[in-house]
């Protein structure tokens, strides 16, 4: 393999960040085109505008001389990342609004996948970063927490298949994540390096499940976690040829595109010659690098001093391009699922989940339906959701948490919602201990008629707070789901969810 036909090869197993808001910039457009031009893999796209991210990819599409792998973190649907397409709940939602028996349940779901799929196609993604396979065991869990279908394996297992299922026979490459399983942590891989305790045994027991019931699908893609196991290897699992190759590989019978987690994570910081190691122990793609152009440089070297095998190489390029020829091209327009279109009725199916999943966790419906003129709203966590919701526009008494001083509660309902959210970098998915005794002490006071506290968030929180009379999980911080929430409190929904994890 001579050195140009070495650049491309090494290129074609990257995957590259694409920021869709600065794509008006002629700069960045050209920086683009100029990585396509040197042979890159693909993009993961990170925000924009459907009208201007969608041409967008056709030309760089038009411009690749193979053809360009688009992924996206997109477990809550397109509209997650680019504005224009529908958002859709997140997983443990979903898990929590689906009985999986019950035909029109099973039905609404594969409905709400196939919209994504159809958004996908729309707008050009054929790499779609999701399902997220992992089993959140962890109530601190700072990363996947809601990400995730469940606590129950075979649960995962079973809203996993599905989901493959439908996104594949779309023609999309679907991709399972965070193997070997990501769901029993209390570290975000985006800050430092996860230790996961469990025993091997355990980890077949629980986290393989998922993941081996996605390859019986027929998922395309499998994506490494950047966590380390000591029962197996000493190594992080995405430098591990031991799990990649000797679990993934071997034992579970994988053959499709294995990914790293993006690699601008700091849980790899410390260590040298990482895409050269990922690719070693079994790694197909290189997902996010801080830089494209210096990976490539890297691996090169690595060539050169023969720390990078190249049978692993070519084999990875052999797979990068045979899951290639599965992309449709752009050339030939042929919509897998006939007209895409409906942006309306996926915001339909997308909020009769989120008002199936509301859950009533502690408490008895049919006795809380609380006046407006006589409930407190008291809004605790994210304060960016404070005041903007259709809960402190129907409850006009309300303060947020940070301003509350001794308010009088007697004889009032007091409602407590608290806003949380799952980000990277962020380092938790609950409230800090303060916000807890605040809440506790509101709780407490003398005087009120009826307590209540929403989690719009983590559910786990909610066993915090057992003082209250009443618990609902909302799942997350959305004007949906607060919208739903609200039906439930006027007594015009029933609470359909049923918790999808078991609360300490």
């Amino acid at each position: 393999m001579h050195t140009a036909g070495q650049y491309k090869a090494l290129f074609q197993l990257i995957v590259n960040r694409l920021d869709g808001y600065s794509i008006s910039c002629a700069s960045y457009r050209s920086e683009i085109a100029d990585l396509v031009k040197k042979g890159i893999g693909g993009f993961i796209i990170f925000g924009g505008i459907k009208e201007e991210i969608k041409p967008f990819i056709k030309e760089l599409q038009y411009l690749a001389e193979q053809r360009l792998f688009i992924a996206s973190d997109i477990e809550r649907g397109v509209g997650q990342q680019v504005e224009g397409y529908t958002q859709f709940p997140c997983q443990m939602a979903m898990a929590a609004a689906i009985n999986m028996e019950l035909a029109e349940d099973v039905a609404l779901y594969k409905a709400a996948i196939t919209a994504i799929a159809k958004e996908s196609l729309d707008i050009g993604i054929n790499m779609p970063l999701t399902p997220v396979l992992d089993v959140n065991k962890n109530p601190s869990n700072p990363i996947i927490c809601t990400r995730a279908f469940s606590g129950d394996p075979a649960a995962v297992a079973w809203f996993g298949r599905i989901y493959i299922e439908t996104m594949e026979a779309a023609g999309l490459i679907s991709c399972a994540k965070h193997f070997p399983g990501h769901g029993d942590t209390e570290t975000d891989s985006h800050i430092a390096l996860p230790v996961i305790g469990k025993t091997e045994e355990q980890l077949r027991q629980y986290d393989f499940v998922p993941f081996a019931e996605a390859i019986k699908a027929g998922v395309s893609s499998i994506m490494a976690a950047h966590l380390s196991i000591p029962a197996i290897d000493g190594v992080p699992a995405s430098l591990s040829k031991k799990i990649l190759t000797g679990l993934l590989r071997n034992e579970l019978s994988f053959d499709g595109l294995i990914l790293t987690d993006a690699l601008n994570m700091d849980a790899l910081r410390d260590i040298e010659n990482v895409a050269a190691r990922c690719i070693n122990a079994g790694v197909d793609i290189l997902l996010h690098p801080t830089d494209a152009v210096e990976t490539v440089k890297g691996l090169i070297e690595c060539l050169n001093r023969g720390t990078l095998d190249k049978d692993s190489v070519r084999t990875s390029c052999a797979r990068v391009l045979k899951a290639k020829q599965r992309i449709r091209s752009p050339r030939n327009p042929a919509n897998l699922l006939n007209h895409v279109g409906h942006w309306q009725d996926h915001s339909t199916i997308s909020a009769r989940i989120t008002e199936k999943s509301i859950t009533l966790v502690a408490g008895i419906r049919s006795t809380f339906i609380p006046e407006p003129s006589n409930t407190l709203l008291i809004e605790a966590g994210e304060p960016k959701f404070h005041g903007s919701t259709c809960l402190a526009q129907y409850f006009t008494n309300h303060l947020s948490l940070y301003s509350e001083t001794e308010t009088d509660v007697k004889g009032l309902t007091l409602l407590v919602a608290i806003y949380t959210n799952i980000s990277a970098w962020k380092g938790s998915s609950g409230i800090p201990q303060p916000e807890v005794d605040a809440i506790k002490a509101l709780l407490l006071r003398a005087g009120a008629a009826q307590t209540a506290v929403i989690s719009f968030g983590s559910p786990y929180l909610l066993s915090q707070f057992k003082e209250a009379g009443f618990l609902i999980a909302a799942y997350e911080a959305s004007k949906q789901a607060a919208g739903a929430v609200l039906k439930c409190l006027k007594g015009q929904l029933r609470y359909e969810g049923r918790l999808p994890v078991n609360l300490p």
